[in-house]
Parts: C-alpha cells; structure tokens; sequence
C-alpha cells in the first residue's frame, strides 16, 4: 500500500476514535485498543521515559475500564455533568510504518462545553496503531497537552 493510502487510513481510524469521544461512546473507545495498550498524558512534555515519569495519566486495559467506568457512573464530581466536547486533529505525519504497525503524530483541537462555559485545548498526539485486519488497534497514545500545567484542573473527558 502507497504511504498516501495508508495515511488515509490512519486519519480515518483516528478519527473514528475522535467521535467516539465526542459522542460518550466510550466502551467503543474501549474497543479500539489492544489489550496491552497504553494511554499516556506525561507532564513533562519532553519524556519518553514514562515509567519513570510523573504523567497525568498512564493507563493500562484496568485503568481505562474505571475511567470509562467513572465517566458512565457520574460518581466524580467533574463527570457531572457530563462535558461536552468537539475535537478536531490536522497535520498527521506517518512517523514509521511497516506491514504491521504504523506511528504516526497529530495536532488536537479540542472544545470543551460544561456548564456554561467553554475551554480550548491543543495538544500533539502520537499513537502507535497495529494492524487488525482491515482496522487498526491503538497500542500506544500519548497526548502532549500544551500547557499542561494550566491544563489538567478538573478534566472530566478523556483526551
């Protein structure tokens, strides 16, 4: 496959992740990933070291499935009422790709509508993507919050 049409894969597959979040389809969301996967927001914005790291988030498969479980149950106070977001991704750059296994990095914009009020944040995204069958399973995604440190406050939604 020519990288163009692989590309467009991966923009359509990301995507797809995208409205799932943004529609609250989050046991979906749960579904694009591969067992082993790993859902990191780091607070230093320049490690690759994220074991040895302070991260807002380094989910594994059990703590994705209790923040989906928090975000359904409406138990944490900034899950409710739920937020409402938009979130739009640009400037996809396939960093390596093989038979199996594509990287590739990302601009997030991302509107969040609670209470009245509105907030804008942008990020770089990298995932990881493996190969199933004609789809793709997220086995890394680290988002680069932009202003992390004013960021993180009382974040109700998954990134």
């Amino acid at each position: 496959m020519n990288e163009q049409a692989l590309l467009a894969r991966v923009v359509n597959f990301i995507n797809l992740e995208a409205d799932l979040l943004d529609q609250g389809e989050f046991e979906a969301w749960l579904a694009l990933w591969q067992e082993d996967g790993l859902y990191i927001v780091p607070i230093d914005q320049q490690t690759e070291d994220f074991a040895n790291s302070l991260n807002y988030a380094c989910d594994d498969a059990p703590m994705r499935r209790k923040r989906v479980h928090r975000l359904y149950s409406g138990e944490s106070i900034s899950t409710t009422p739920r937020a409402r977001t938009v979130r739009m991704s640009g400037r996809h750059r396939l960093l390596n790709a093989c038979d199996e296994r594509v990287e590739v990095r990302c601009a997030q914009s991302l509107w969040e509508y609670r209470k009245g009020n509105s907030q804008h944040y942008v990020a770089d995204v990298t995932y990881r993507l493996a190969a199933d069958g004609d789809s793709w399973r997220i086995t890394r995604k680290v988002v680069r919050v932009l202003g992390g440190d004013v960021f993180l406050r009382s974040i109700g939604y998954i990134l």
